[in-house]
């Protein structure tokens, strides 16, 4: 089985020196380096990009560049999209986000981890676990979102916090390591 079958199947593969792994990496960066210098205001260039990256999207996204990705066919965004300067996206296995997300600057969505034993990671082995994001989600500053996580709908997740575990639908959370702090509730529409 090639390695890169084994990295869509979610088992352990070498992500360092398969030439073809490393090749598809290499031409998504040369992609996102071409995004990353595109005139800001030109936003069909910035969409042509985006659909060459082959990044399923839905109508209204925007990415503010800096933009960083592994393969970007990993990818899934819905419609009304907006993400803010320095998203980085380690999409190893899917990352599919809902519609009407909103993603604040430094944030990192990453599926990839490495083994614990230091002899298979010193041999360039990974591993990669989906995350899935909900409709309606705010992600604050400087999140880091782990592997194998989803966040549910209508949640918001606050700054600085580093998503090991699933979190709920309508739900404030936060901290290091992020935590469910309340439920969205009626009384935060007034």
């Amino acid at each position: 089985m090639r390695e890169f079958e084994k990295m869509l199947k979610g088992e352990i593969y070498d992500a360092n020196y398969d030439k073809e792994i490393l090749k598809l990496r290499l031409k998504a960066k040369d992609i996102c380096f071409e995004y990353n210098n595109t005139m800001p205001s030109d936003e069909k260039k910035k969409l042509e990009i985006i659909d060459k990256l082959q990044i399923k999207h839905g109508k209204n996204i925007e990415i503010v560049s800096p933009f960083y990705c592994d393969y970007g066919f990993n990818i899934e965004v819905g419609e009304n999209f907006y993400a803010n300067h320095k998203l980085i996206i380690l999409d190893g296995a899917k990352v599919k986000i809902g519609k009407n997300v909103f993603i604040a600057p430094n944030v990192t969505i990453s599926t990839a981890g490495h083994p614990i034993d230091y002899k298979r990671r010193n041999n360039g082995l990974e591993y990669a676990k989906s995350v899935e994001i909900g409709d309606n989600v705010w992600i604050g500053a400087g999140v880091i979102i782990n592997p194998g996580v989803k966040i549910g709908d209508n949640t918001v997740i606050g700054s600085g916090s580093v998503v090991t575990k699933d979190i709920g639908d309508n739900t404030v959370a936060f901290g290091n390591p992020c935590r469910e702090i309340r439920k969205i509730s009626e009384d935060n529409r007034k």
